[in-house]
């Protein structure tokens, strides 16, 4: 089985905190998630830093980095505004938010649920033309803080859509950790079809206490992108009550005993955690990082 790990922490993880980590920090906390392995890290978030303060300043972020050649970075961006930063940098993908509650949505990017798709099939031309990778993002695909279930229909019908716009890869997101693992299955069931023959993943938070039960079932399900932050780090600022995503030190540890090739350096994840509590003491939500390393 081949899975993917891509990193959320210095976007998803930083978004939510109190403490604004610096410019030289973030770039830090990125080369140091890329020396312990990670191959697919979002780095930085093209947003209002009026909004989102925790994200300002992400071309002085990328600026501030090493040179990363294994390293596929990619940004999150909401519309075409976004999408246009993206396209002046170096960085090679571009995640697009759309999102299925349209109350979350007009919240979290001032649009209709609706007309999120229609910024994503406008701006899939001009990242096609030039030659980057584009992932498109369906939040609140589990669960909505304000309007509560959503159907899988609606999530089959977003998916579909997203293709047809030109999506590389699609990512189904539990944006308040709401699922469980039956709801993993009758999404992904529901999307089978707009699934088949693409790259797809789940974004997953642990909120509840079920982020990794609901992980096993999609890989199960045949996803091959994970996404996961340091330390259990993560939340949105627009979701009530949203908090951290699945660690990736627990993660690493859960696939490894599993059977599945991370390519990653628990002693490095561990130093980086170690680093992130030293900020953020009351943050790290991780249990490997409580527990340690167990077996070869």
């Amino acid at each position: 089985m081949s899975v993917t790990i891509c990193e959320v922490g210095p976007r998803d993880g930083l978004q939510n905190l109190p403490r604004l980590f610096s410019v030289q920090e973030r770039a830090h906390l990125i080369a140091e998630l890329a020396a312990a392995g990670l191959r697919q890290i979002e780095a930085v978030s093209m947003v209002n830093p009026a909004r989102v303060p925790q994200m300002a300043d992400a071309e002085a972020v990328l600026d501030a980095l090493p040179p990363l050649p294994a390293v596929q970075l990619s940004a999150l961006v909401l519309n075409r505004r976004g999408a246009e930063r993206v396209l002046a940098t170096g960085v090679r993908e571009l995640r697009f938010a759309v999102v299925a509650s349209d109350t979350f949505c007009r919240r979290n990017q001032n649009m209709g649920s609706d007309d999120s798709l229609a910024a994503f099939a406008a701006v899939a031309p001009m990242v096609g033309q030039a030659g980057r990778q584009l992932t498109g993002v369906i939040a609140t695909a589990y669960g909505c803080p304000f309007e509560g279930e959503i159907a899988p229909a609606r999530i089959a019908q977003m998916a579909e859509a997203l293709r047809a716009a030109g999506a590389d890869r699609i990512v189904l997101a539990d944006t308040i950790g709401v699922a469980a693992p039956r709801d993993i299955a009758r999404v992904h069931d529901a999307c089978r079809d707009a699934l088949d023959g693409i790259a797809w993943g789940v974004h997953l938070h642990n909120t509840r206490n079920t982020g990794f039960a609901n992980l096993m079932t999609a890989l199960e399900r045949g996803a091959g992108i994970i996404d996961a932050s340091i330390g259990g780090l993560g939340g949105c600022p627009f979701a009530p009550r949203a908090t951290g995503n699945i660690a990736t030190e627990d993660v690493h540890y859960l696939l490894h005993r599993e059977g599945i090739d991370t390519g990653l350096d628990h002693d490095r994840l561990a130093l980086l955690v170690e680093w992130l509590a030293e900020r953020v003491p009351d943050k790290i939500t991780g249990q490997l990082a409580r527990a340690g390393w167990f077996g070869a």
